[in-house]
């Protein structure tokens, strides 16, 4: 038969295919029972954009900086809108204590950049032999604030910087983090509703995904399952890491040969993107029957999440959250501290745009818990050579305390509630 290209892939795709234990099955999976559970959402508009500027430019007059440099990335998304990747050729945003921002970007890309510029700024735009640091430069001369003390967010590249202080000698160069960072910690409405959305669709992802796991599978088979559930829900799959066995005492995964088998423990942490707005929702799955010490350390790690939960109250300095957690295990005989068998890691992030943001749940992390801050409740128990247990669930502080956005199991023979 003489297919294109094309074609061969459609009839691939169709024919059926043995999974790792020998049962047929679709090599594409059954997604006629789940739909998209995302047709409500709404973007970030323009108004909230106005909103981050507004607290940003406030802070900045507390603290006495003239303007915020922001590259590339979640934050020039945040207050501009500005889908962008990074590369040689600098894409950045300079806003100013009063005024609009101003938006510095190579002359052949300016029209590819306007399309998701979503709040009023000027565009200045530099050819290849040309630099872009001397019109940040200008843009600060021209607002007269090249006198005054220029803060840089922190994902800023060196390159950057470094080109602006040659480009505006005797530029007082600042950390931005008293302005960048708390606006973007506070979350608001809008952004809650997205990352609730986000997180049901992980959790009706998962719900899809588990009893659909054979034995003989490998990590990349479930993932698989999870990422195809995860798209036909609605969302943008973000990462899908399964640990299998004794895989799973390692937090971030192994090379180590891994198949689904009878009493094995099954550990996925995974998360997706509704309108760039994250999920991340880890749960812990034995295939079979579980034995009497996974279940106890199931049991322990439950409570642990419990705990930090219970602990992550208004005005708690963070570090505080992981500290009850440690002190718990630490009383079961685990660690101390980072040692193992125990939690190797901090008890929780901050999320949000970005999967990982300011500030941690971890010891030593003074910030207080305040009203729209979100973070991930992850303290798990991970046993060298043997297994590990972790259970993620985010949560978002509220006026009245804390408030998840996925409910924990609160028993391995419930593992999804």
């Amino acid at each position: 038969m003489n297919l294109s290209r094309r074609a061969f892939a459609s009839a691939a795709l169709a024919l059926p295919a043995l999974s790792a234990s020998g049962v047929l099955r679709a090599a594409e999976p059954d997604l006629a029972g789940l739909r998209d559970i995302t047709g409500a959402t709404a973007p970030i508009g323009p108004e909230e954009r106005r909103g981050r500027l507004a607290r940003a430019q406030a802070l900045m007059r507390a603290n006495g900086i003239g303007a915020v440099l922001v590259e590339s990335g979640s934050s020039l998304t945040y207050f501009t809108g500005i889908r962008w990747g990074r590369s040689e050729r600098l894409t950045a945003a300079i806003l100013p204590v009063e005024g609009d921002p101003c938006i510095v970007t190579p002359f052949f890309e300016e029209p590819s950049v306007r399309q998701t510029l979503g709040i009023p700024a000027e565009v200045r735009v530099w050819q290849e032999d040309e630099s872009p640091h001397a019109l940040i430069a200008a843009f600060l001369k021209e607002r007269k604030l090249a006198t005054r003390p220029v803060g840089i967010e922190e994902t800023v590249r060196y390159f950057a910087v470094d080109g602006l202080e040659h480009a505006l000698p005797g530029a007082r160069i600042v950390s931005a983090n008293p302005v960048v960072r708390a606006v973007r910690m506070r979350k608001t409405a809008p952004e809650i509703a997205l990352m609730q959305t986000a997180t049901d669709v992980t959790i009706a992802a998962y719900r899809w995904t588990w009893p659909r796991i054979e034995k003989g599978m490998k990590p990349a088979d479930i993932a698989a399952l999870m990422n195809a559930a995860t798209k036909r829900l609605g969302g943008d799959p973000e990462f899908s890491l399964v640990l299998i066995g004794p895989a799973a005492a390692f937090p971030h995964g192994s090379k180590d040969p891994q198949v689904v088998a009878d009493g094995q423990i099954v550990l996925m942490d995974c998360g997706c993107t509704v309108q760039g707005y994250q999920s991340d929702v880890s749960r812990t799955f034995v295939f079979g029957s579980a034995s009497k010490a996974q279940r106890l350390i199931w049991d322990q790690v439950r409570a642990g999440q419990a705990k930090a939960f219970a602990t992550a109250q208004l005005g708690t300095p963070a570090g505080k959250v992981d500290d009850a957690v440690r002190g718990y295990y630490e009383s079961l005989g685990y660690g101390p501290r980072y040692g193992l068998p125990g939690l190797s890691h901090r008890t929780g992030h901050g999320i949000g745009l970005d999967g990982h943001e300011p500030v941690n749940l971890v010891h030593g992390e003074t910030t207080p818990l305040a009203e729209g801050m979100c973070f991930s409740d992850e303290p798990g128990l991970y046993l060298p050579g043997k297994f590990g247990v972790r259970l993620e669930d985010c949560f978002h502080m509220t006026a009245a305390g804390p408030k998840w956005f996925s409910v924990p199991p609160t028993s391995l023979d419930a593992p999804l509630g």
